[in-house]
């Protein structure tokens, strides 16, 4: 079978390559780029995938591809990157909402525009391989392709998987989900791949960079940080650099108690903040869901969901209102629900579906 990779240049990718090889198939890997130097993003801790460390990590995937002895191709997504990811990183803040690029960029980027592009250059395969730890199956009896999570619960990724469709998941596979990752490096050493093994792992595209170059066609304005009374406790430098749960960086002094960002209020351009307990809540709503296994539930039903990657899902109970939104109402209270990330349900391992948090 001929298998194209996504070859990002770290160990996952690389042992993936390796582990199609030694079943019999053809790998060719295939490797995007997306960072415009002029972007104004010009210094970066090398784990993100986004910025100057780029040309590093192009680097090594093709020193990786060169020495498994597989097709490379490098793919020019730049223009498409720029386009619906950062357009979409800016345009949430802008709004006052919390974006979720890596689900973002894995639908319409990673499975979308670089598969697309990748057979528009001639480049023939019959499925696309990642370094993502989840796994893929299909069900008989639903007739649908279903995404599950990792068999390694500390590195399962199918939250930022959740808003794949069928005809992407029908070509996917993970080679990796069902491996625990002490197990992949212990692989990684014993076919002499040990120089991977030291390799920072990447981290969301900016978490570690100052975006605000990304906002020079912006107008970002000062406004006012407010308690839950509407008192103006000082100034803040607009709402892009603040997001729900934010402790650091606030420049406010002389609280009794620490205070977070509680709210983003875009039409007053205010930003409320209080203590930790009232960061909790039990409910959240959610709209145009990506039913990713199942078929739309037509009543109210049961599971667990999560709302950020790290987090344990918590069970819930899921139920339409009448204008068609969600509601979904956890059995305990959770921190910091941000409007504009993603909420995924669960049922077990199974991915039933995500969507955009309200």
């Amino acid at each position: 079978m001929k298998i194209a990779l996504g070859l990002s240049g770290g160990i996952d990718s690389a042992m993936c390559a390796l582990m199609l090889l030694q079943q019999g198939h053809e790998v060719i890997g295939i490797t995007m780029t997306k960072w415009n130097p002029c972007s104004g993003i010009d210094s970066a801790d090398k784990r993100g995938c986004y910025g100057p460390s780029e040309p590093a990590a192009l680097a090594t995937a093709i020193e990786s591809a060169a020495k498994l002895g597989i097709e490379h191709h490098i793919i020019d997504l730049e223009e498409e990157f720029s386009r619906i990811v950062l357009k979409y990183y800016t345009d949430s803040y802008v709004q006052g909402r919390t974006p979720n690029p890596c689900v973002v960029c894995n639908h319409q980027i990673k499975f979308g525009a670089l598969i697309q592009k990748a057979r528009a250059h001639g480049i023939r395969f019959d499925h696309f391989a990642t370094g993502h730890y989840a796994r893929v199956a299909y069900d008989e009896p639903s007739q649908r392709w279903q995404l599950l999570a990792a068999a390694d619960p500390l590195k399962d990724q199918s939250y930022f998987l959740s808003m794949l469709d069928q005809e992407q998941l029908a070509l996917s596979l993970f080679p990796l989900g069902d491996m625990h990752k002490a197990e992949l490096k212990e692989f990684a050493r014993a076919q002499g791949y040990k120089y991977l093994i030291k390799k920072k792992e990447s981290q969301d595209f900016l978490e570690s960079y100052d975006s605000s170059p990304l906002f020079k066609d912006y107008t970002v304005e000062e406004g006012d940080f407010v308690d839950q009374d509407m008192k103006v406790l000082g100034r803040h430098k607009g709402l892009i650099h603040y997001t729900i749960g934010q402790r650091k960086n606030l420049g406010l002094a002389g609280f009794a108690e620490a205070q977070y960002v509680l709210a983003l209020d875009r039409a007053q351009n205010r930003v409320i903040i209080g203590p930790e307990r009232d960061l909790y809540s039990d409910s959240l709503y959610t709209s145009n869901v990506n039913w990713v296994s199942i078929s739309e539930p037509e009543e109210a039903f049961t599971c667990s969901a999560k709302i950020r990657l790290a987090q344990a899902p918590v069970p819930c109970r899921v139920e339409k209102t009448p204008d068609g939104s969600l509601q979904v109402c956890f059995e305990r209270p959770i921190s910091a629900i941000t409007p504009g990330q993603v909420v995924a349900f669960y049922d077990g391992d199974l991915v039933l579906g995500a969507g955009f948090i309200h």
